[in-house]
């Protein structure tokens, strides 16, 4: 991945920022984006301490204009796109069906569904444009395809992203771009720590672990190693699939 450019959204931190650590570690140049500047300056600098290249612009995915403005600043600081990773998403809020409002549907489908469409759309008109192929890697999560009581919004949202990803899929692998989903389960990222807190530890020591064969949490690195996978050159025949880093999770019946 030498000089290949790559481009992560909600990098600012968890799976985001470790799948860009993982990328500038294979040499990779680097467009980082989300909406806290800080942490992305933060992340900036600890790959060039590295030795690594990335620039990094604030991004709210859910504005059509500032995913065409990230993705113009892609092509305007290195010249091309080579891979995207669209990682950006919310929980939002978790409520009965009888409680959730509209705004709270909004805010939640606008970042995580149609912020991917947007993201996906502007990454594929680029890399069409150059006509060098590419690799996007959209990222959900289990709960693509397993429901929970109180979820309905997130659940949502990643179910949503199965049938984006096998149609776009279908779309570009012509002309040479692969368009695939990761899943993960249960990770130790600020967004999992969020969620201990509003709905308690026994609720994933007790209720959720028992169900994961490794018994564990996956760390964002290892969801970045997935990600990187599907990037690579090694997964050329990998297109419109699901992969499912969950330590065994969706297995158990």
């Amino acid at each position: 991945m030498k000089d290949k450019v790559a481009l992560i959204t909600g990098a600012s931190s968890g799976i985001g920022r470790a799948t860009a650590e993982a990328f500038a570690a294979h040499g990779a140049r680097l467009v980082v984006a989300a909406r806290r500047q800080d942490e992305l300056d933060s992340l900036v600098a600890a790959i060039e301490a590295q030795g690594g290249t990335a620039t990094a612009i604030r991004t709210d995915v859910s504005s059509a204009a500032e995913v065409e403005r990230m993705v113009a600043h892609a092509i305007a600081s290195f010249g091309r796109l080579d891979y995207a990773v669209n990682n950006a998403g919310i929980e939002g809020r978790f409520a009965p069906i009888t409680e959730l409002t509209e705004a709270d549907w909004d805010q939640v489908l606008g970042i995580n569904l149609k912020g991917v469409f947007l993201c996906m759309q502007h990454q594929a008109r680029a890399m069409l444009a150059a006509g060098n192929g590419g690799a996007i890697v959209n990222v959900g999560s289990v709960n693509s395809f397993l429901g929970v009581a109180t979820g309905s919004v997130y659940c949502t949202s990643k179910h949503g992203l199965i049938g984006l990803t096998t149609s776009v899929s279908a779309e570009l692998a012509a002309q040479g771009i692969r368009v695939n989903l990761v899943c993960p389960g249960l990770v130790d990222t600020p967004m999992h720590r969020r969620l201990r807190g509003e709905f308690g530890d026994a609720l994933f020591d007790q209720g959720v672990l028992p169900s994961v064969h490794l018994r564990r949490a996956g760390l964002p690195q290892e969801i970045a190693q997935a990600i990187l996978f599907l990037c690579s050159d090694a997964a050329s025949y990998i297109t419109g699939t699901t992969l499912t880093p969950d330590g065994g999770l969706t297995l158990t019946v």
